[in-house]
């Protein structure tokens, strides 16, 4: 590891010591009635749908908690990642490590508060996606996901800018829930020393890469990628509030306000990838292309 590096990483790892926040303790809000998010940031913003007040109330609860619900499963991802790749460390006090203890920590204290979000909205849909093939491609998935760490840090970045801006988004805006304001507000403050780790460790963890993991980077990161963005909101969500599940979902993921969250939370994870010189600027892989729409 460069001086350079291992000096940013000192630098994350004092910054994570300095300032433990116990979401048990700090942050003890509850989740008002009604509506949790505006009209402009569900969704379904760029369907021509008539929904009343009580269907647009009972949508944002539950795309709030699929969102939680998702953040959950995918913390649990990346802590697995981390902690195999101390397991497998020639060298435990190496800073690396240290750091990812501290994330392992925050990402725990995270899900904890996800939970917590996920029952005070008492979500009602059921998720179709969920089943016993798909479950045991999920977990075989994940295996390989945390084996391979060039494209772990990958999903790292991807799975870090995606719910920042949609949290950025959302604390910002003067109609948000109070409390759910707070805890995007708090996720972002960490989440940014997770980016700024996974920049700075990719270089050399692309360096060390096998050619499989450098194929699984470039061709199947994408498709990995995209699925996990359209299925932040899951088909049921929109059944749970009388609307077709699939037809819905489908048109969601169409729509052009859909597409350019996506493009712009994953430009961001792009450029990484070019700066860390996994990619060429002029030749970057077509799915990343189509993903982040360059």
């Amino acid at each position: 590891m460069s001086i350079q590096v291992e000096e940013r990483i000192g630098k994350l790892n004092n910054a994570s010591a300095r300032r433990v926040i116990d979401p048990d303790k700090e942050l003890t809000g509850r989740i008002g009635d009604g509506q949790v998010i505006a009209d402009e940031l569900l969704s379904t913003v760029g369907l021509d749908l008539d929904l009343t007040a009580e269907q647009k109330a009972k949508l944002s609860r539950e795309e709030i908690a699929a969102i939680a619900d998702a953040g959950v499963r995918f913390e649990a991802v990346l802590t697995a990642g981390f902690a195999l790749q101390i397991v497998s460390s020639k060298d435990v006090v190496d800073t690396r490590n240290v750091y990812l203890l501290h994330e392992i920590g925050e990402e725990s204290r995270h899900s904890r508060l996800f939970i917590r979000v996920v029952e005070q909205l008492q979500p009602t849909a059921k998720n179709p996606i969920d089943g016993k093939l798909v479950n045991f491609l999920l977990r075989w998935g994940s295996r390989k996901i945390v084996s391979l760490p060039a494209l772990l840090y990958t999903l790292v970045l991807a799975g870090e800018e995606i719910p920042d801006l949609i949290q950025k988004r959302s604390a910002e805006h003067p109609d948000t829930d109070p409390f759910i304001a707070e805890v995007n507000k708090y996720h972002r403050l960490e989440e940014a020393r997770h980016l700024s780790f996974a920049r700075a460790v990719l270089p050399e963890v692309w360096a060390k890469a096998s050619l499989v993991e450098k194929v699984a980077v470039r061709r199947v990161a994408p498709l990995v990628i995209k699925g996990m963005f359209e299925t932040l909101v899951h088909p049921g969500v929109y059944e749970s509030i009388g609307l077709p599940a699939w037809d819905t979902w489908k048109a969601v993921n169409k729509t052009p306000e859909r597409i350019a969250v996506r493009h712009e939370a994953l430009r961001p994870v792009l450029k990484a990838l070019v700066e860390a010189g996994v990619f060429r600027e002029g030749r970057i892989p077509k799915g990343w292309r189509q993903l982040c729409g360059v």
